[in-house]
This record gives structure tokens, C-alpha cells and sequence, in this order.
């Protein structure tokens, strides 16, 4: 299943990225985060919770930066499941930030998602729906973030 989105930020370019890979910003961002840990330069490990259709799932995954080019461009790879077992997924995902004239920063993701078990029952149209939201309000905490520390 392949996720797209794009949103803007009014940040200098360098601020936002700094934002995109420091753990404590994630954890406080991501909607249902309970943890999110650096373990090395390039592993990240968390704990996210969230209600997936009409089930409520907790997903401890890690991440792994494979292609790092900053300011402007991330790729990374990982995999995790729910902790009830109700599905595992792998992901590979390019992110991307390019500074706009008038101060604003456009992020363009895409991820490729592969799901198997009982997550995958819900079908790419519910999951992308789940992904929209999530995205929206991560991009609002991530904006009040910015603010605050402006």
C-alpha cells in the first residue's frame, strides 16, 4: 500500500529538520506515541497506540535511516507489529523538504506499507483514511511546537 501526503510549515528549513529527527519532538508530535527513543544515529524505536476501524492497536516498531541528506531528504525502513499480535508491517519511506520563497517548508512523504494479519483486514481506503489523520494532527502539533520554541 503505497502513502502520500504533503503539508507546509512556516519554519527555516534547517529548524524543521532538526525537529524531523530529534525523539523527544516525535514523541510529543505523533498522535498515540507513548515512546520514542534514538537508539543509535540512524535507529529510532517507538511505542504508538492507536485505533485502527473499530480496534485499538499498539505498534512497538523500529526505524532505520538509510539515506540521510540534510536539509532536504530522508529515507527510512522498518518494521514492527501490535503487541497483541494482531498484524506485523514493513515500511520504506522517502521524505522530503524543500523551502519555499515565502518561508514556508513543503514535506512530501511517501511510504510503502506492507501489512499482513488482521490489520490488513481493513483494506488501503481505511488505512490511508487512519494515515490522513494522523498526519493532519501530527502537522498541528508540529506547527505549536515550532511556535513555542520560536
Amino acid at each position: 500500500m503505497l502513502i502520500e501526503g504533503k503539508f507546509a510549515i512556516n519554519a527555516p528549513i534547517e529548524k524543521l529538520w532538526q525537529c524531523l529527527l530529534d525523539p523527544e519532538t516525535l514523541a510529543s508530535c505523533m498522535p498515540g506515541a507513548e515512546t520514542v527513543e534514538r537508539i543509535d544515529e540512524k535507529t529510532y524505536h517507538a511505542v504508538v497506540k492507536q485505533k485502527v476501524g473499530p480496534i485499538k492497536v499498539k505498534l512497538k516498531f523500529t526505524n532505520v535511516l538509510t539515506k540521510v541528506e540534510p536539509p532536504n531528504h530522508m529515507e527510512l525502513e522498518g518494521e514492527g507489529s501490535d503487541v497483541t499480535k494482531l498484524g506485523h508491517f514493513k515500511q520504506k519511506t522517502s521524505v522530503n523538504l524543500r523551502q519555499n520563497e515565502n518561508g514556508e517548508v513543503e514535506v512530501s512523504y511517501a511510504a510503502n506499507v506492507n501489512i499482513v494479519g488482521k490489520l490488513a483486514m481493513f483494506g488501503d481506503r481505511i488505512m490511508k483514511r487512519k494515515a490522513k489523520e494522523v498526519e493532519e494532527e501530527f502537522t498541528n502539533n508540529l506547527k505549536g511546537k515550532l511556535l513555542s520554541v520560536a
